[in-house]
């Protein structure tokens, strides 16, 4: 059996030595590579050269008074006061349909014809209310010459005058019943003097503008509690919108309101005439309306509206609108954090105000931002990024 074969002690000394360097060698690769690790970039920050510096102007964030503009949606509306709303004043049936949805009307003119049984019947109570005040007068003539011929005594007199202010009184309550019933003046002068009975019963205008709905069709079977027109008056018009309820502590009646119609493309000045003092429960927002000049008649009903309005004056930081950078949707600011060196800033600001944005949120009075050049500086900084330009910090330090 043959024996293993074993090192001589200088041998393996040899040996023990050469695996030591190997190893302190790799030990100091390793160590050199922990100690120069690479630094991450910073994204948000660019620095530009000295002889840039004139191309971009920089300014410090300061305070002033700003009213806030509020804008919320709203439409256009026919103003309620200048709009009636037409039914038919007997039961029956349409004959026909005068005015269509659009149509300008006039005062007292006949939007539609209605045939009704309950015309005729209060027509023939007026011409007996007629009849027995006719017969009562003739009574009461009769009597007077009786009494000065001393047939009759004073009682009998009295009785037959009491009788004539009974039918003058019958006579008036039917002719005012016509009246209501809409039977024309000049149909009610033609069953006075000829008794000739008129059918139909107009449904007419009460005031004068456009039909801005129409709920009637000829045949259709009528009840005087039936919308059947809604006319208005479009020379004035309403902007009514909704609130939000932290919102409207901040608009009173009487307050002028700036309206954009996109329609027509134009802002209008409006005046607020009503602010609700209750919230509606589903949407927690509170009504509001403004009026409107529509002599042009520019302006329809149910046309998209944006309200803007202004709150009350307060101090607050401002930036000018050139400082601000659009970027991932949001707006930002290039702060300056040393010289030549700025860092791109997220902030929350509100809509422009006399070439100013209030600032909510990112910013302090006293930052220095830059106020023009932003867009070229932000070009600037994506540009490093794209080329993988040493960063902004190495460059700072140098």
């Amino acid at each position: 059996m043959n024996a293993i074969p074993t090192l001589r002690p200088s041998l393996r000394v040899a040996t023990l030595v050469s695996l030591a360097l190997a190893l302190s060698a790799c030990g100091d690769a390793t160590n050199d590579k922990a100690a120069a690790p690479a630094r991450p970039v910073d994204p948000t920050l660019v620095q530009i050269a000295p002889e840039q510096a004139a191309n971009y102007k920089t300014q410090a964030v300061e305070l002033a008074d700003v009213a806030l503009i509020q804008e919320h949606p709203g439409r256009i509306e026919a103003n309620e006061r200048l709009l009636t709303r037409i039914g038919a004043t007997v039961t029956g049936r349409v004959t026909q349909v005068l005015a269509e949805l659009g149509d300008g009307v006039r005062p007292g003119q006949v939007l539609a014809q209605v045939s009704s049984p309950e015309l005729t019947t209060a027509q023939l109570s007026y011409l007996r209310a007629q009849s027995n005040q006719a017969l009562a007068q003739r009574a009461v003539e009769r009597a007077r010459q009786l009494i000065q011929a001393d047939v009759i005594g004073s009682a009998e007199l009295q009785r037959r005058e009491s009788e004539l202010s009974i039918a003058q009184a019958e006579v008036r309550a039917a002719l005012d019943q016509l009246r209501l019933l809409g039977l024309p003046t000049e149909a009610i002068e033609r069953l006075r003097s000829s008794g000739s009975i008129h059918s139909e019963a107009g449904v007419v205008a009460r005031l004068g503008g456009v039909v801005i709905d129409r709920k009637v069709s000829q045949g259709q079977v009528v009840q005087p509690g039936d919308e059947l027109f809604t006319v208005a008056d479009l020379s004035r018009v309403w902007v009514v919108g909704a609130l939000p309820e932290q919102a409207a502590r901040s608009v009173k009646r009487g307050q002028t309101v700036e309206i954009e119609v996109p329609a027509i493309d134009r802002k209008l000045n409006g005046r607020v005439v009503f602010v609700s003092d209750t919230i509606q429960p589903e949407t927690r927002t509170v009504a509001i309306r403004t009026e409107l000049d529509n002599s042009k008649r520019e302006l329809k009903p149910q046309m998209l509206a944006n309200l803007r309005i202004a709150a009350a004056p307060k101090s607050m930081p401002v930036v000018p609108g050139t400082a601000v950078v659009r970027e991932d949707d949001r707006d930002h600011v290039f702060v300056q954090v040393e010289p030549n060196v700025f860092r791109l800033v997220p902030v929350e600001l509100a809509p422009l105000v006399n070439q100013k944005r209030p600032v909510l949120k990112g910013l302090k009075v006293g930052d220095v931002i830059v106020s023009e050049g932003g867009f070229h500086l932000n070009n600037e900084r994506a540009q490093r990024l794209l080329t993988g330009a040493p960063d902004a910090n190495a460059g700072a330090k140098k």
